[in-house]
């Protein structure tokens, strides 16, 4: 029979090196956070061959003390927590003490350090660097002089050298390189204050330097998401009952097929935790595309007190002391940040003024184009379109039979007369409708009361952000002039999406209407569910359904909404009541309500290859402009998009 002994120091650290030092990446992720809770301001990270041959951390923090340095790579030793009360409220990213000595046990590792020079400490040795290495079984530590700068450098090479098996699970450079790269992503996401940089094989990856103005941020973002991201992203900024959440969330439109681009970070540490991520996907849940994952950069903000985050060896997930008021608190947030895009968040007002056409007073020839005088004049270089080598596409109606600027009813296609030969009067007017296609929009002829001349002048209108309907294409597409060009509507996906929000309100508005059953549904759960059922009675009571403990597992269903009178009753209490155990919350009755409304906004909007009036058409973009969401329909459909005229000057090489 085996006894039981002590386990050698470096075995112990090897096994616990299993849950902390998973691939290089996990190396990243501790000694950088040590470089952060020291106070650095300036982070470089080379790397060589993924992580597996070498890993080299540098940054000017404000060193370790060369007594401190053999403690640093002993287990349970750290200088961030003392006691039990530092350990409730945690205000650094590491507080365990055994990243050090756990990848020192795996790897050849080597660290570096020097602290600032004291003037007035009688010590010679103050501002000296140190270089400590641990070595043999018991893992003892030698300390020797080195030549360094104030701060700390951490090499780890071969890892995992002495532990073949642990090696054979570490995939090709090229995927630990990435694993790397993400991680670096989330550090250097985590603080703008601090300048990165990243190397691999000798080639700079990323170098970004501190970013302490929002533009700065957005920048560094961009660096390290793409520049698309946060060209679709909305910027919230927010704060409520001691809680602030601040950060980017990327529009319905910009979402993804994984996972891959979500940051969620608390208190400056990154998490993944499943009641944040419950709480988010409500957010988007009547925007987003099924099966489409969102993107988002967000930071909440929370007293240490409140939140646990020793809770998982890598410190990836916590546990918030009051989950519900977290859970509603995110959702309710993002809720209304992606309620309130209307177009003109997107599309923003512009008035004709300034968007390439006459200014008062200008001269308009036949063409349109203003005087060589005038383009003189201009303090920027004039070419391309501006220079004439291509005339501008003018604004016109399409619509047959009607002014091609107001869309008044003309005789346009009736110049002849009974008899067959022209009528000059419809000729004239016929010609001078074609000759105002010429002037801008808003260019009007007036008589100047001095003179008694003509003269052109500009008129301010102001463009909705959806602009002016102007044509319907196949029954399915309305086409809308804008300020900035073409804006094509899905008119039965915006109709739904319209139709849907005010069947949202009209339900609100009213107070749920239930009824109770003739026969009560009796609905076996565990003894769990049953006191979750009691502990949530008025919650449940606030959508409309009342429930009766009838035994210890086994609950009675007295009455349902009437809106929920074809719904499968027992598997929707039954989700609501895991809902409710997991999160404290539950909207499972009021997406079921939605899902049924959406039904109800589908069949009762306009269908395709209905011919509407430009009334029409303008009335329902001007009712997009003032409806949440209406980005996208109750399926998670974009409901128009936008075509610049450069866009469309790119189609047809003008300009070139």
């Amino acid at each position: 029979m085996k006894r039981i002994h002590l386990l050698s120091p470096r075995l112990a650290n090897q096994i616990a090196a299993g849950e902390v030092v998973e691939r290089p990446a996990n190396i990243i992720k501790e000694l950088v956070e040590n470089s952060l809770d020291a106070g650095a301001q300036r982070i470089e990270i080379d790397v060589e061959q993924g992580g597996i041959k070498l890993l080299r951390i540098r940054d000017d923090g404000h060193g370790i003390p060369k007594d401190d340095l053999p403690l640093a790579l002993s287990r349970h030793a750290t200088s961030k927590i003392t006691t039990l009360d530092d350990l409730e409220a945690v205000h650094s990213l590491g507080f365990r003490g055994e990243a050090l000595a756990s990848i020192s046990s795996v790897s050849r590792l080597t660290l570096t350090s020097a602290t600032a020079a004291e003037k007035d400490e009688s010590d010679s040795e103050s501002g000296q660097a140190w270089q400590v290495e641990v070595e043999g079984r018991e893992m003892s530590a030698s300390v020797k002089p080195a030549a360094h700068p104030k701060g700390t450098t951490l090499e780890v090479r071969d890892l995992f050298f002495n532990t073949p098996a642990r090696r054979k699970f570490l995939r090709t450079e090229k995927t630990e390189f990435n694993h790397v790269d993400e991680y670096f992503k989330r550090l250097a996401l985590s603080r703008y204050d601090v300048a990165f940089s990243l190397r691999h094989n000798q080639k700079v990856i990323h170098s970004l330097r501190p970013a302490i103005r929002n533009i700065d941020k957005e920048k560094r973002v961009a660096a390290l998401l793409g520049t698309k991201f946060i060209d679709a992203a909305l910027h919230v900024d927010a704060e409520a009952a001691g809680l602030g959440l601040t950060g980017w969330v990327g529009l319905p439109t910009f979402s993804r097929s994984q996972a891959d681009m979500q940051y969620f970070f608390v208190n400056g540490r990154v998490v993944r935790d499943r009641l944040v991520a419950h709480a988010i996907k409500q957010a988007y849940r009547d925007v987003l595309y099924h099966g489409r994952q969102p993107a988002f950069v967000l930071y909440l903000t929370v007293d240490p007190a409140l939140v646990d985050v020793n809770v998982h060896p890598t410190k990836h997930e916590v546990r918030f002391r009051d989950g519900r008021l977290v859970h509603d608190y995110l959702f309710r947030t993002l809720h209304k940040a992606l309620a309130d895009v209307r177009p003109d968040n997107q599309v923003a007002p512009t008035s004709l003024q300034g968007s390439g056409v006459l200014s008062e007073g200008a001269t308009v020839g036949a063409s349109g184009l203003t005087s060589p005088a005038l383009m003189a004049n201009s303090q920027q270089p004039v070419t391309g379109i501006q220079a004439g080598e291509f005339a501008g596409q003018e604004r016109m109606s399409l619509l047959p039979g009607r002014h091609p600027l107001t869309g008044q009813p003309t005789n346009q296609y009736s110049a002849q007369n009974q008899n067959g030969s022209l009528n000059s009067g419809n000729v004239q007017e016929h010609l001078n409708a074609y000759q105002s296609l010429s002037q801008p929009l808003n260019v009007e002829e007036r008589i100047d009361p001095e003179t008694g001349e003509i003269v052109a002048v500009t008129v301010e209108h102001d463009v909705p952000p959806l602009g002016f309907a102007v044509a319907q294409l196949h029954g399915i597409y309305i086409l809308s002039q804008n300020a900035h060009g073409l804006v094509v509507v899905d008119m039965h996906a915006a109709h739904e999406r319209i139709t849907y929000e005010r069947l949202k309100i009209a339900v609100d508005n009213q107070n749920v209407q239930s009824q109770p059953l003739l026969v009560p549904i009796t609905l076996s759960v565990s003894e769990g569910e049953a006191d979750a059922a009691d502990q949530f009675a008025d919650e449940f009571a606030r959508f409309g359904v009342i429930l009766q403990r009838a035994a210890p597992e086994s609950i009675m269903i007295r009455q349902i909404p009437v809106i929920l009178q074809q719904a499968e009753v027992e598997r929707l209490i039954t989700d609501m009541l895991a809902d409710l155990m997991q999160h404290g919350s539950s909207d499972r009755i009021q997406a079921h309500r939605n899902e049924i409304l959406g039904t109800m906004a589908c069949h009762g909007s306009v269908r395709a290859n209905r011919k509407l009036t430009l009334p029409e058409m303008n009335g329902l973009l001007r009712d997009m402009e003032e409806t949440e969401r209406s980005g996208q329909c109750n399926h998670g459909r974009p409901t128009w998009t936008q075509m610049s005229m450069s866009d469309l000057d790119k189609l047809f090489l003008r300009g070139r």
